[in-house]
């Protein structure tokens, strides 16, 4: 069974930094694209970063460009997300998603809370 588990949310003050990890299990983890997602209450999911399989080439949000890198270890099967300079609208939950084709599996998710 196609599983992800992400670690290393928690409380930090502004400014701060904090970096996510997803690990994957069950299946093909250099096949599949990886992306981070976001969500705070009373607002939408939001697409944070991405990057493909190789781990050639990644996207950002707007919102996190020059603060946040996404990267993987296909030998370890593990994304990562490395958040820096981080603000009070970065709090959310932080779940990572892999996709091929129509496969696509879903963490659990990660709290992040930036907060004085």
């Amino acid at each position: 069974q196609m599983q992800l588990v992400e670690s290393g949310g928690g409380l930090v003050q502004p400014g701060g930094s904090l970096r996510l990890s997803c690990a994957a299990s069950g299946f093909t983890f250099s096949s599949y694209a990886m992306a981070w997602y976001r969500q705070a209450p009373g607002k939408e999911r939001e697409l944070v970063a991405s990057i493909t399989s190789t781990g050639g080439s990644s996207n950002y949000a707007n919102s996190v460009k020059g603060r946040f890198t996404i990267s993987r270890d296909n030998a370890k099967n593990t994304v990562y997300l490395q958040m820096n300079s981080l603000k009070p609208e970065d709090t959310a939950v932080y779940c990572c998603k892999a996709s091929w084709g129509h496969r696509i599996a879903w963490g659990q998710g990660t709290q992040v809370t930036v907060s004085s």
